[in-house]
């Protein structure tokens, strides 16, 4: 039996793949071509088209790497052509290498007048002649991309592709198949039904009856149909198996709802540029699938895509919205772009619903409820409240099937997060955001639903993805095959809103996930472009700064208030944040394209800052400091200006055994002949935050050889190998009375490494400054401390608080966690007494324990990843100049912590100026952190403040507005009124009662002022 069946499932495949896919095409003509290469970038369809057009062979080698060349298509369709049965299609064969679409050549037909037909890719390679507008005549351009295969078989070799200077010009595709040809209708719907039935056979149990039935209907097909004339005999085919095909469903058949989707990376393997065409490509043809399938539904996430469509092809955008008002096209996840979460710090974390669900307001008139993540690197705990603060209810991500060691217990569940928002979310049990809706996917959908017996339905989205493309006519077929066939879990077209609802109604009872998803995978994008993880860092500070002064200004002093400007500059700031540009996994292009935008947008918010600071301070001589943190600093209170105060002690630098002793009377350094901290004591406390026989300010160098995934992936067997950097070439001291400065200079490998340890007058903590001229490759480079502490969990900045993470390894869930990821600070203590350690720019860490065999005691080493050198797909990863900045305070609690995050991070701004600045608003509680002062989004000089309780208690404060105000009411993240707990509003603040991490935004209402500048 098991022989016969494998014989008639071997006769199948091969009568498919050598008569019926050959069949689907019958007669065929080719067309005439003619060609026209772009110099250089590419350029609009209005320019192209108008361009000298030369001959072209069939055939012929074609396009350099990341160029472009137009092709005329022309010809006529022969007379006859074209029945009930047949259709008229071109088809178009580029060249195409492998069947996977979005990771090599690829093209878009575009009309004689400069309208968009559909994508050309390598499962889409047909345009139907009724696209063309009628008549028998084609004349048709193609916008064909020589898009390298950077992935390379997913090799991981190192490519030369990434980089247009190393990228080289020889042609990299050869042109196949280029023609008008007969479409045959009857064959093509065998083709589907049979792709459909042997792949829910292969998934049914060998001695389950239906697999057998639908086994004995090929084998009626196969003998009924003729292999000479499959056109001619694909009905009497279809009919045989038309039984098989009709059976229902089991009534307890797990439900799937398919969304059609296209995963499209903003940039990863192609740069930014690109990516707006394989949109541009993408959304064409899910509009012409939508006009030939009213029911189906397409799930469009990321607002910067279809902001670059609305600017790029504004008639494709007049499209998309057309059918968005039809409820096809559905714009889902609200935010700008599909952005890391791990990195961005909160208010960005906030301004990318802001902005991405602002978006979809004004130009679809959409609300979207969904946050949509299926691809970033781990979610942090902070999530379900920003999602919520949006005015958003579900969430949904796939990433974290892809977790090397556990997996998650649910797969529909509610996540509550660090304040104790709770949000339902949905981790799609195909464990694919690319799904073809295939037999096997179908199944593992079912089979892997961990929530069986309580819920009875998923999501599913299909289609191509990563590098675009989207779904196709063949897709739609499956589902149409599946939405009630025996053995098959039912499958129906809908949005991800009609998913959600149905999940609520269907499992309302749902359990409760705690805290971060953290991805056991990944670890190194963390660490991975250190210059694109600064450049998001300063900007985030310096988009802090600017909003801050210039909101001051317009309310002190009428200034006009630069709201299209800033906006323009959060979005470039959000778009950069996207989950493979921040995390450091995209191609060389792509971060030297983020490099001199951060350049940019430097320079932009500078001028800002400096315009506002120039109205608020007028001209005099008087020195002044811009106090842009959230605490008073040097007697400046919070976001005012004024004249420091004078340090209070001086800093002292001795020599001592070799090495040197910092002393301001607040804490005592010692640094030993080889550059490394042996001692740390604040005087308040007097206790040594070095450990017995370890060291601070150890840099060392570890192999780091990824098994895959080069740029993303830090594995765990890296900490084996490991090379202490301790060699000095030069040590000698810089001091001043504000400051002593010893300085250390060091090679590793072919790598310069020269360390400032520094100690100021009247600070309370140590600050190191790394700067590496790094050379190395496959190394990673980490700057750890020995603290004497016995630490049973670490505390890391995330978005508008800290989460707490377990420095032992009890459970596979902790183990996993080697490698985690903080903001500006981590921070590690026992009772009565802790370290925090803040940085400039670093994201990745590892906090680990020990004990002593000296004395017993134990030893918590907190360490930083300051750079890797991974090979792919950027080979020069990191190779350059970096400077790190980090500051370590011994005898610190979390307030302290969170006080030297931002000291770190918003460095002293001094300016000349005749008049101090009182600060719009002042916080009674420095346990509740204002984060954003901005006005209003809507144009009415009102001013919105974003607050947050840092510490992880109920904290009880009042805000107060120093300036005229009519009153204060809460509102969500888009402006909007809304209720918060905790807030008692007044006239000119409000009394706050806050839930540990809570975060609030407040609106204060005020007349415009009189005064303007003059």
């Amino acid at each position: 039996m098991h022989d016969d069946r494998r014989l008639t499932e071997a006769r199948l495949e091969r009568f498919v793949r050598e008569r019926i896919t050959p069949a689907i095409y019958g007669r065929s003509i080719p067309l005439l071509l003619s060609s026209w290469t772009v110099p250089d970038e590419p350029v609009p369809a209005s320019e192209a088209i108008h361009q000298r057009f030369g001959p072209q062979e069939h055939a012929a080698r074609w396009g350099k790497p990341w160029g472009t060349t137009w092709f005329r298509l022309q010809g006529d369709v022969p007379a006859g052509w074209g029945s009930a049965d047949t259709a008229v299609e071109l088809i178009v064969d580029l060249g195409f290498s492998t069947v996977t679409p979005g990771f090599q050549c690829e093209g878009i037909a575009w009309r004689p007048d400069g309208t968009l037909i559909k994508a050309i890719s390598p499962r889409n390679q047909y345009v139907p002649l009724e696209l063309l507008g009628g008549g028998s005549s084609v004349d048709i351009y193609v916008e064909a991309a020589a898009n390298p295969d950077v992935a390379q078989g997913w090799t991981f070799a190192a490519t030369p592709y990434g980089d247009t200077s190393t990228a080289g010009s020889e042609p990299q595709y050869r042109l196949g198949t280029i023609a008008i040809a007969e479409r045959h209708l009857t064959v093509w719907e065998l083709q589907q039904d049979i792709w459909t039935l042997s792949g829910l056979m292969a998934q049914l149990p060998v001695d389950l009856p239906r697999r057998h039935e639908i086994l004995r209907a090929f084998e009626r097909m196969l003998d009924v149909m003729d292999p000479d004339d499959v056109a001619g005999t694909a009905a009497a085919g279809r009919a045989e198996i038309a039984g098989v095909m009709a059976r229902p469903a089991y009534g307890s058949a797990h439900q799937l709802v398919a969304t059609g989707h296209a995963h499209i990376d903003s940039a990863w393997l192609w740069p930014v540029r690109e990516t707006i065409r394989k949109c541009a490509r993408t959304f064409a043809n899910v509009l012409a699938l939508m006009d030939a399938n009213p029911d189906f539904v397409f799930s469009c996430s990321s607002a910067q895509q279809l902001a670059w469509m609305k600017e790029s092809y504004p008639e494709l955008f007049l499209r998309i919205q057309a059918k968005a008002a039809a409820g096809q096209f559905v714009p889902v996840g609200g935010m700008w772009v599909e952005s890391d979460t791990n990195m961005p710090g909160g208010e960005a974390m906030a301004r990318q619903f802001m902005e991405g669900k602002s978006f979809f307001l004004a130009e679809f008139g959409i609300d979207c409820q969904e946050a949509w993540l299926p691809d970033s690197f781990g979610y942090s705990a902070a999530l379900p409240q920003i999602v919520k603060s949006a005015g958003s209810r579900w969430f949904l991500t796939q990433k974290i099937s892809w977790n090397q060691t556990n997996k998650m217990p649910h797969h529909t569940f509610n996540w509550e997060g660090i304040d104790g928002t709770r949000l339902l979310t949905h981790f799609p049990p195909v464990d694919t955001y690319n799904s073809e809706l295939s037999g096997a996917e179908l199944a593992h959908a079912e089979r892997n639903y961990r929530d069986h017996g309580r819920g009875t339905v998923s999501l599913v989205p299909f289609g191509y993805g990563d590098g675009g493309g989207g779904p196709t006519r063949e897709m739609l077929a499956a589902a149409a095959r599946t939405a009630d066939l025996e053995g098959s879990p039912k499958v129906r077209l809908g949005s991800a809103e009609s998913f959600f609802r149905q999940a609520e109604d269907d499992y309302p009872d749902l359990p409760v996930w705690v805290g971060e998803m953290y991805l056991e995978l990944h670890r190194g994008t963390y660490t991975s472009q250190a210059r694109t993880k600064k450049g998001n860092r300063r900007s985030e500070h310096l988009l802090r700064e600017a909003e801050l002064w210039c909101s001051t200004a317009a309310v002190r002093v009428g200034f006009d208030y630069p709201a299209e400007e800033l906006k323009r500059l959060w979005r470039l700031v959000l778009l950069q944040q996207f989950h493979d540009i921040l995390p450091g996994s995209s191609i060389a292009w792509v971060h030297q394209d983020a490099e001199r935008n951060y350049q940019a947008i430097a320079a932009a918010l500078e001028a800002l800052i400096g315009q506002a600071t120039r109205a608020l301070v007028g001209e005099g001589d008087r020195t002044f400091l811009l106090n842009a943190a959230p605490h008073a600093r040097d007697g400046v209170p919070a976001l005012g200006v004024d004249e420091p105060l004078a340090a209070p002690t001086r800093v002292t630098v001795t020599a001592q055994n070799g090495g040197h002793v910092l002393d301001n009377g607040i804490i005592r350094a010692q640094l030993n002949d080889q550059g490394l901290l042996v001692s740390l004591q604040d005087y308040a406390s007097g206790r040594e935050a070095i450990a017995p026989d370890q060291v601070g300010n150890l840099l060392e160098l570890h192999r780091d050889t990824p098994n895959a995934w080069d740029a993303w992936d830090v594995d765990e067997f890296y900490r084996r190998n490991v090379t202490p950097v301790t060699g000095v070439d030069r040590i000698w001291v810089d001091a001043t009375d504000a400051e002593a400065t010893v300085v250390v200079e060091r090679n590793v490998g072919a790598s310069a490494i020269t360390q400032r340890v520094t100690l100021a007058a009247g600070s309370p903590s140590l600050a190191i400054t790394t700067t590496i001229d790094w050379q190395e490759r496959e190394k990673l480079l980490k700057l750890g401390f020995g603290l004497d502490l016995r630490a049973d969990r670490s505390a890391a900045e995330t978005q508008f608080g800290h989460v707490f993470r377990p420095t032992h390894t009890n459970t596979s869930w902790e183990t996993a966690k080697f490698e985690i990821c903080a903001h500006r600070w981590i921070h590690v203590a026992e009772p009565g007494y802790g370290v925090a350690v803040s940085n400039s720019s670093t994201y990745g860490h590892d906090v680990t324990r020990t004990v002593r065999n000296s004395d017993g005691g134990t030893t918590t080493t907190v360490r930083l990843s300051l750079v890797r050198g991974p090979k792919f797909p950027d080979p020069e990863a990191d190779r350059g100049s970096h400077e790190f900045k980090l500051t370590i305070r011994p005898g610190a609690g979390i307030a302290e912590a969170v006080q030297e995050g931002y000291r770190t991070n918003l460095a002293p701004r001094l300016t000349r100026g005749a008049t101090p600045v009182q600060p719009l608003f002042s916080v009674s509680n420095p346990a509740v952190v204002i984060e954003a002062v901005k006005c209003a989004e809507d144009g009415s000089g009102d001013v919105v403040v974003r607050l947050y309780e840092s510490m992880g208690q109920r904290s009880e404060a009042t805000i107060t507005a120093h300036f005229p105000t009519t009153g204060v009411g809460s509102v969500d993240l888009l402006e909007r009124p809304t209720e918060a707990a905790g807030v008692s509003a007044g006239q000119a603040g409000a009394a706050l009662m806050l839930r540990p991490f809570q975060l609030i935004t407040l609106r204060f209402s005020r007349k415009p002022e009189v005064r303007k500048m003059p």
